[in-house]
């Protein structure tokens, strides 16, 4: 069988398990080895390693990681691509194959199971070819559920646009709450632009792969990361108005009160979230904390998770 990159063999796999792509899936996959390589190599996976990857497709990244690790679990959500995984991938013993939704999988428990073979493994590294629908509310489970305690990083492929925001920085129209998010778990690390011409079907945009460093600890000190996340969805929810009016309209207290937090944290209140950098996010939610103020996260209140904007 040629390279499972090769568009001939993703054609001859397709026919031979009437295999049709789904758009509302996100189904496009790679066929250009040199994008297979720059993932793999930029995941630093070593021989030790544990791999983890979410929507392997036809296994174009699942068999290159199965040569560089000692053990490769894969989570699929499409039950058709099984059976072809399983074609695709025979030649390797160190590839488990979960079929699963991710957003609804434990990754704890499939990697406390697979770390029960007899040789221990040096790290847990998650790869990646994500469907765009669906990009940022898998990036904030792994991050929400502290990935970060049992894995080292995240290589991932990604839409342009959202590469561009997790990577944006104060002062510019997309920095939002997905770019706060992103960096305050992860080191961010940009390892190559991806035209759209090399998938299968092509679609519509560019690509990015992102390597993100899970911080081991925050680069902020809190009081309540909790409070912290809320004035940043607050912050950005009404993302076009000062401070002082997102803050208490998305915390839900009183002009006087945010006036005195601003005050205490030496923000102007004629200033919007797009101008602040992360210590002066964190230094706000800890006078909100320590004045008493509800961290709890109201019922409707939408998170990072529920829009490709990061609340933009």
């Amino acid at each position: 069988m040629e390279k499972l990159y090769s568009p001939t063999t993703i054609k001859t796999v397709t026919n031979k398990y009437d295999f049709h792509m789904s758009k509302s899936l996100g189904q496009n996959f790679l066929v250009d080895g040199n994008i297979v390589n720059k993932i793999i190599e930029g995941s630093e996976i070593g021989e030790e390693d544990l791999v983890l990857e979410i929507g392997p497709g036809m296994g174009v990244l699942t068999a290159a990681a199965a040569e560089k690790a000692a053990k490769v679990i894969a989570v699929e959500l499409d039950h058709r691509l099984i059976p072809v995984l399983e074609d695709t991938l025979k030649d390797y013993d160190n590839i488990t194959i979960h079929q699963g939704d991710i957003m609804k999988t434990d990754l704890r428990a499939l990697i406390s199971e697979a770390k029960k073979e007899p040789k221990p493994f040096s790290a847990v590294k998650i790869i990646g070819n994500l469907p765009y629908y669906i990009t940022t509310p898998i990036l904030m489970k792994l991050l929400e559920e502290d990935a970060r305690d049992y894995a080292y990083s995240i290589t991932v492929m990604v839409q342009k646009e959202v590469a561009e925001r997790m990577r944006a920085v104060p002062g510019g129209k997309i920095y939002g709450a997905l770019s706060v998010a992103v960096q305050y778990y992860c080191e961010v690390e940009l390892l190559a632009i991806v035209p759209k011409e090399v998938f299968f079907p092509k679609p519509k945009v560019d690509s990015a792969v992102l390597r993100l460093i899970l911080r081991k600890e925050p680069p902020v000190s809190l009081l309540s990361e909790e409070m912290f996340f809320r004035v940043v969805r607050a912050g950005f929810g009404q993302r076009r108005k000062t401070l002082l009016n997102s803050l208490s309209a998305g915390i839900d207290v009183g002009k006087e009160v945010v006036t005195a937090c601003l005050a205490e944290a030496d923000i102007d209140p004629t200033r919007r979230a797009e101008t602040l950098n992360m210590n002066e996010f964190a230094c706000l939610a800890n006078v909100f904390t320590k004045k008493g103020i509800s961290a709890q996260r109201p019922r409707g209140e939408k998170g990072v998770d529920e829009s490709e904007n990061g609340m933009e």
